[in-house]
Order: structure tokens, then sequence, then C-alpha cells
């Protein structure tokens, strides 16, 4: 009996320990969910940022706020953040409840500290969208990408932007640019995305079908958006 008693102890303390760290990942989740809202928000306010005629274009929209890139002669990059589409068949609808996503990377050359780069991605196509949401996705090999032209009056008709799937930009001390992440790849979090919405789902449910309600946490982000680039144009 006193086994059992020490055995069902432990269990339990066990499953409120499984119990705590799962809503502490919730809440970690959340604040990447609010922070790239806030992330979004202070990019779409620079002077000379993503131009609008692009915005205008983009099918879905990827915040990653403060990836870590920190590293001694190998460098590696990691973040997560959130992706999310315009709503309807033909991504013509308000702008819908966001997956979460992960970012990963690798560069090469003398790396000593680290610095933290907020990175904001535009996808391009339905193409480039379907690939993100499916499974991890090499950016430069699997879905072609480009660092996006800034500037609210500059041309964005050049070849880069008009064959690219996928236009990145980044923000680093200060400075924000048009900054190409050939290399690295993005994925859906699935696990945060149990977390966040309660049950399992996919990322291409939540993002394409309508399939998710909007957390609290995304209010923001999704008000800026549909704010600043409320329809589409092809």
């Amino acid at each position: 009996m006193r086994t059992k008693s020490i055995l069902a102890s432990v269990t339990a303390v066990f499953l409120l320990f499984a119990l705590s760290t799962r809503a502490d990942d919730k809440r970690d989740d959340e604040d990447r969910i609010q922070n790239a809202g806030k992330v979004l928000t202070e990019v779409l306010n620079v002077p000379d940022d993503i131009p609008q005629d692009l915005l205008d274009k983009a099918d879905c929209v990827v915040v990653f706020p403060s990836v870590l890139k920190a590293a001694f002669i190998v460098g590696a990059s990691y973040g997560r953040g959130v992706m999310t589409c315009r709503t309807g068949q033909d991504f013509n609808g308000p702008w819908g409840a966001p997956s979460m996503m992960a970012l990963e990377g690798g560069s090469f050359g003398l790396q000593i500290g680290g610095e933290a780069t907020d990175f904001v991605l535009l996808v391009m196509n339905g193409g480039g969208a379907n690939g993100i949401l499916s499974s991890k996705v090499k950016l430069g090999g699997d879905a072609s990408v480009a660092a996006g032209p800034v500037g609210r009056t500059a041309s964005a008709e050049t070849d880069a932007t008009m064959r690219a799937e996928i236009l990145s930009y980044s923000r680093a001390r200060g400075v924000f640019a048009g900054l190409s992440l050939e290399g690295s790849t993005v994925r859906p979090d699935n696990d945060a995305n149990g977390r966040v919405y309660g049950s399992k789902i996919s990322a291409r449910d939540v993002v394409l079908h309508d399939g998710a309600p909007l957390p609290p946490a995304a209010s923001h982000l999704i008000a800026t958006l549909n704010a600043r680039t409320p329809k589409h144009k092809s």
C-alpha cells in the first residue's frame, strides 16, 4: 500500500509539473503573437518601409520577432513567429487567424556575440503560402526568396520581386532593410498551434480553411493588417 501511495504521489507531482509547463509555454506563445503585432505595427510606421503596392499584393505575412543569431566561427539563427493570410479562396477576404511558425537557418563566417533581429516576410502567391503551410520549406530552394525593396514610393517592378514567391525584410538596431533569408528554413510550429488553439490542428487548417477562432493575443496584429491593407490587389 505504501508503494502505491508513493507512486500515486509521484504521478500527481509529474502531472502538475506537466500542466504548469504547458501553461507557461502557452503564455510564451501568446506573448510571441502579441510581439509579432507590435513589430509589424512599428515596421509599417517606418517612413521608408515596405512599399504599399507590395503589401497590397501579398497573400500572406509572416513575422518573426527577435530572431537570435549567435555564433563563434559557425553561425546559426532560430526564431519563432506567426503567419497569417487573407481569407477566401483567392485570398481576397480579411486577414485570418495566425499559425505559429519557426525559422531556422545557418550562416558561416567569423561571428562573435549575438544580435536579435525582427523579420517580416511577404508571401506573394498561393504556391508560396501552400508550401510553407504544408511542411518545412527551404528559402531559395523549395521557395524563391528575395530581399524586398524599401520605401513607400519605391518601384517594385524589378526582376527579383516579380519572380520571388517570398520577399523578406529585417530590422536590427533600428535599421530597417530588405535582407534575403536564402538558405534558412520556415516550418509550421504545430506544437505551439495545439497550445494556442487548445487542440491538435494543422497550420493549413488554421490559416487557409478558417478552422480556428482568432486568439485574443492576435487582435492587434490582424487589426493592423486589416487597416493597412484591407483589399488584395493582384
